[in-house]
């Protein structure tokens, strides 16, 4: 199983368990998780996000084999481009996660596109989380709303050869995001880490609407136990085969790994 939504490192407003290489994969190995995207968590709210980059490529130096980075920047923070360089070239990092409503900027933002299209350029996948917590959640000094999913589908419009895939999120069955036939390109997929397999079954829906190779397994930990997103999958109404390429399958792909 590949976990394509995962964390390292400290977030400010709240103690995270499992929050280094060594007790990640402790956590991934007990729970049958081979290999995970992880991203740092501390970047969210660093004033130069760059430096959570740092940290998470030295947390996963000697675990290549079963971390894989995911670069955090800020479009609007000077001398992206040089971090770019360096997450790519030097860390080995092959995906790229956009917090536009935490660090302040628009999807449509001109420098925002820019750096998509930078990335895209490097064959890097772009991942949007819609949200880090639950906005009652929050600590009394921030209040962050969920990214807006008119405003991802504008992005997926605009940057029609990128790769996005999409986190943290719920209801995309009853958006343009989630309907069958919606006009937008097919280069986005959606993890099932805040979705649901029972009741309305939007995992369900999200198969039958978009295919089941646009629907990944996520479990955003260490903010969130896997437990739940594993259950997910084992009860998801689905062929194995189908359930396989939602564990790793898509994942592998989306990675070139």
């Amino acid at each position: 199983m590949i976990d394509c939504n995962a964390y390292l490192g400290h977030f400010a407003f709240r103690r995270l368990r499992y929050n280094t290489a060594s007790s990640l994969l402790g956590l991934m190995d007990s729970k049958g998780i081979s290999r995970a995207l992880v991203s740092s968590a501390a970047a969210i709210t660093y004033r130069n996000a760059h430096s959570g980059n740092e940290e998470v490529a030295a947390e996963i130096r000697r675990h290549s084999d079963r971390l894989t980075g995911c670069a955090v920047l800020n479009p609007g923070y000077a001398g992206w481009q040089d971090d770019l360089k360096t997450c790519h070239e030097e860390f080995g990092m092959r995906a790229l996660r956009l917090y536009p409503n935490w660090h302040h900027y628009k999807l449509s933002d001109a420098a925002c596109l820019q750096l998509v299209r930078a990335a895209t350029e490097r064959r890097m996948l772009i991942t949007i989380p819609l949200r880090v917590e639950d906005r009652r959640q929050q600590s009394w000094l921030v209040d962050v709303p969920d990214v807006n999913k008119d405003d991802i589908a504008g992005l997926i419009k605009a940057v029609p050869g990128a790769r996005f895939l999409l986190l943290n999120g719920s209801g995309f069955a009853g958006s343009t995001l989630g309907r069958r036939n919606n006009g937008l390109p097919g280069n986005y997929a959606i993890d099932i880490s805040l979705m649901r397999a029972e009741l309305e079954n939007e995992i369900g829906a999200l198969i039958q609407n978009l295919g089941p190779d646009r629907v990944v397994f996520g479990t955003g930990m260490p903010f969130h136990f896997p437990d739940a997103a594993l259950l997910k999958l084992e009860i998801l109404n689905a062929p194995a085969e189908v359930k396989q390429q939602i564990a790793s399958g898509n994942m592998t792909r989306l990675l070139s790994l």
